[in-house]
């Protein structure tokens, strides 16, 4: 009860504040006549009698202090402090808006990185309870080369129809179609989906109506829905077109509903949306083809869905027929097994290693940016010290002094932190221009809530770090001692600026960390881009893509044909050297995996042959690429259109099977038990498929029109790469040219994916290259804040040291002495921030070994060359400072003693 009477008279007094300020003033007044009278009667001059009241009365200004704290609300203490630090601020706009733009920048470094780490790996996926949405795969431990395994048609039946834990569960399968029918033919990105696919996700079309049971019917009409972008873009935002029919890959469909606004499927480009249609009939154990996804039913856990999976997988082996003799068999002894996990996970892949990486890089610099800050505030502070020092003599307490410089402080934090989230959105722009094409959820990286909470946090917590050093020095109860010290020019010990000389040391070592850091990915994309990836002059390779329509080419032969025919006329080009296509080309993703079998090597009953990487290419393909053969020969074109059993091997692949390229020659392979056995008749130098930082894949190289007799078919890829060789290629009249040459052909068919092999080489090393650039940012920017805190600390001692070093030099001291002194001074403290940050490095660096290629994160040639690099930066920014040291006058230096 106490306690509110407290505060209710407070708040009463609030409105009366004029009324107990005269009260106050009277009652001081009336208490110090009355002592003064009865001095006068006890014998005292009238003047005597008036100092020995207010002698014993106490200070006045302090009476008044405490007496309106028991009235004020502490909030009106806090604003006026504000508005005081505001004030004093205002006064040095130097040191305001220097310490305000050192802040901003380090804001808004930490809160763009953020923004990217909350879009990419914080926020949940835009759907409806995403954190319930989960992937389906499976796991093979009893496979070789085979870490995840996608599902099949039937164990989707399987799962959809059986299961416990799911509300639902579709699949789902990314490519391109040709869209004709709207002005000029275009390839465009597409994804099949069962009508489940998208009840999963909890997603529905904003126009028209979503996929049923009906559509995913095989032979049922065929339809088509259409992202809110290809809305717009082919058809201007008519909502009739509801209804009609679009031309896909030469087959109408109806066009039955389209997507909302800013809806993107995972992480996948696409305009369309189409039916899966799977016919049940034709479903078989094997062919595992699709990537699953599901929702878990309210309050089951990811364990509880891996032992649903568990349960069924034998159901599934029982219920379907086999893709051929002896596949359910080997499955069993693959140890197929379920491998759940958030569809979060598989959106956002492995780019969380490279974020946090950054967010803790760019974290570095605004504690160097706070470090810096802190000796501006040092030697802001320590120029009114002996303001603080009368101050606390009048009464004010270390609590006051320390809450005004810590309200001053947070003021100055706060205005950085302004703005540095008003430099977050260009920054954010800027970001997107750097970064990767294959970050994830490039779109959803945005300026929200969470996003501006965290800019306010940060700018708190830096203004907590900053304002913590100068308080604790200049704030505590010995400050009045200061009126006895001597004059301002008076030279000060070296406990004075101890401190300053312990927070340019921690800048120099954080400083080093982040050098070394940045060291070690420019080794790593140096190393990288050492690699041959297997193919020369990717510049001079044009590379475009083209799909042959079934209903244009019903037959096989009819389709290899036609792409023949194109290769023919674009090979009639003038400064084209050699054509090929295949079915992708290295780092260009779209790559399949089979198993492999050869004929020597003997194989249990039941167990599972190897899985391998199997690609699709014409005669010439290698010699287009540059790409040298080890042993052997190329395929022909006869051995193509007489379906001769033939194949090519890489090179990792020959020597693990045979030892030798050569000994591979001669020898036959197949991919399926029921397959013909094929020759090796070449062995191909290996090609980085997967970019540079990863192994080669062993490859196994089929001819582009195979036959495959266990279904009863001939196999051609009709979605095939052409690969150009040309001193023209990506040049727009090369470009021109090649349009029409492929029209001439087929006027209908769209060129899709034009770039040449260099701009995929690039683009495989995107996340190296941006990585890099973040950390040689931050490295850059954390050795100019070292550099300057160096440069400050020294000028300063030189300033409160005028003058020792007038007396040192009236003394007959030489001037590279005193120079020598100011260097020393300089390099020790770099000196000893070097080998600190030498050994926070080898403790933090060890984090990046997943990031590095090609390089130790204990690289000694690293480690010496930053630590050379940031000590010759360290002694330029102490010769400054040195020289000037040498041009002190001793005469006015004493005289103005």
């Amino acid at each position: 009860m106490k306690w509110i009477q407290d505060r209710w008279r407070r708040m009463r007094s609030f409105n009366r504040r004029g009324v107990i300020e005269n009260g106050l003033d009277e009652e001081i007044r009336f208490h110090i006549d009355q002592q003064t009278e009865k001095n006068i009667r006890a014998g005292m001059s009238p003047s005597e009698a008036r100092r020995q009241a207010h002698i014993k009365f106490g200070g006045v200004e302090r009476t008044r202090v405490n007496t309106r704290a028991e009235f004020r609300l502490p909030v009106e203490d806090t604003l006026r402090d504000i508005r005081y630090g505001a004030r004093a601020l205002r006064r040095s706009p130097g040191f305001t808006a220097v310490a305000a733009l050192t802040l901003a920048l380090g804001i808004s470094a930490t809160t763009t990185v953020f923004s990217v780490v909350n879009g990419v790996l914080i926020k949940p996926l835009p759907y409806p309870d995403s954190e319930a949405l989960v992937g389906v795969w499976h796991v093979a431990p009893g496979v070789a080369g085979v870490r995840d395994s996608w599902m099949s048609a039937s164990q989707f039946f399987t799962y959809r129809e059986n299961n416990r834990v799911f509300q639902e569960i579709g699949v789902w399968s990314a490519g391109t179609v040709t869209v004709t029918g709207l002005a000029e033919p275009e390839q465009v990105p597409a994804v099949g989906v069962t009508f489940s696919t998208l009840l999963a996700l909890g997603e529905h079309p904003a126009i028209g109506r979503g996929f049923s049971q009906q559509d995913d019917m095989a032979g049922a009409p065929r339809t088509v829905i259409l992202t809110y972008d290809f809305w717009q873009r082919r058809y201007g935002g008519d909502r009739s077109a509801i209804g009609r029919s679009l031309i896909v890959d030469s087959s109408p469909r109806q066009v039955i509903g389209v997507m909302p606004a800013g809806f993107t499927f995972l992480n996948i480009d696409h305009a369309l949306l189409m039916p899966l249609q799977f016919d049940r009939a034709a479903a078989r154990i094997g062919q595992f083809n699709y990537p699953g996804l599901a929702r878990l039913k309210p309050g089951v856990t990811l364990t509880e869905a891996n032992a649903d999976i568990a349960r069924m997988i034998p159901m599934w082996l029982k219920a379907w027929p086999e893709a051929g003799p002896g596949i359910a068999k080997m499955i069993e002894n693959a140890r197929f097994a379920p491998a759940l996990r958030p569809l979060k996970q598989y959106v956002v892949g492995d780019i969380g290693n490279v974020l946090w990486l950054v967010m803790g890089t760019i974290g570095i610099v605004l504690v160097i940016a706070c470090a810096n800050i802190a000796n501006l505030l040092l030697v802001r502070v320590e120029g009114r010290h002996h303001e603080l020092a009368v101050r606390a003599a009048l009464g004010a307490g270390w609590r006051r002094i320390s809450r005004e410089l810590f309200l001053e402080c947070l003021v100055l934090g706060f205005l950085g932190g302004a703005v540095g989230l008003a430099l977050t959105l260009p920054a954010l722009r800027l970001l997107a221009a750097l970064g990767p094409s294959t970050l994830p959820r490039l779109n959803e990286i945005t300026i929200d809530t969470s996003v501006v909470v965290f800019a306010v946090l940060a700018s708190l917590l830096s203004s907590v770090l900053f304002a913590l050093i100068p308080i604790a020095k200049y704030a505590g109860t010995g400050v009045s001692l200061a009126l006895r010290s001597e004059g301002r020019t008076s030279s000060q010990s070296r406990d004075r600026y101890r401190t300053r000389d312990t927070l340019v040391v921690a800048q120099v070592a954080l400083s080093l960390v982040l050098l070394v850091s940045s060291g070690l990915m420019i080794r790593t994309f140096l190393a990288l881009r050492a690699v041959d990836p297997g193919f020369t002059r990717a510049n001079q390779i044009q590379l475009v893509r083209l799909s042959i329509n079934p209903a244009d080419a019903p037959d096989p032969r009819q389709a290899l044909a036609v792409m023949d025919d194109i290769r023919e006329r674009i090979g009639s080009i003038p400064g084209v050297s050699a054509v090929s296509f295949a079915r992708t080309v290295p780092m260009g993703g779209n790559n399949s995996s089979d198993m492999l079998l050869a004929e020597d090597h003997a194989y249990s009953e039941g167990q599972l042959p190897p899985v391998r990487r199997h690609q699709f290419v014409s005669p010439g393909f290698f010699t287009t690429l540059g790409t040298p053969f080890v042993a052997g020969r190329d395929i022909t074109w006869s051995e193509v259109y007489n379906l001769r059993s033939v194949g090519l091997i890489s090179e990792n692949l020959a020597r693990e099977m045979w030892r030798e390229p050569s000994a591979a020659i001669g020898k036959r392979i197949r991919e399926h038990p029921q397959a013909p056995w094929r020759e090796i008749v070449g062995v191909v130098r290996d090609l980085y498929a997967d970019g540079v930082s990863e192994k080669p894949p062993m490859t196994v190289y089929w001819p582009i029109l195979i036959e495959k007799p266990w279904r009863n078919q001939i196999q051609i890829e009709r979605s095939v790469t052409f690969v150009i060789r040309s001193s023209r290629a990506g040049t727009e009249a090369f470009l021109k040219e090649l349009r029409e040459r492929v029209w001439s052909v087929n006027p209908h068919l769209p060129l899709a994916q034009v770039r040449t092999l260099e701009d995929v080489y690039r683009r495989s090393l995107a996340r190296p290259s941006f990585t890099l650039v973040m950390l040689a940012i931050a490295a850059g920017v954390a050795l100019v804040l070292g550099v300057v805190g160096i440069y400050g600390v020294i000028s300063f001692a030189v300033a409160q040291r005028t003058r020792e070093i007038g007396i040192r030099i009236a003394l007959g001291a030489q001037q590279r002495e005193v120079k020598r002194m100011f260097l020393r001074y300089g390099l020790v403290m770099s000196g000893v921030g070097v080998a600190f940050g030498l050994i926070a490095a080898v403790a933090i660096t060890r984090w990046m070994t997943s990031l590095l290629f090609g390089v130790s994160p204990l690289d000694p040639t690293t480690y010496a060359a930053v630590s050379l690099v940031l000590m010759t930066a360290a002694t330029l920014a102490s010769y400054v400072p040195a020289h000037r040291a040498t041009a002190v006058d001793p005469v006015e230096a004493l005289r103005a003693e």
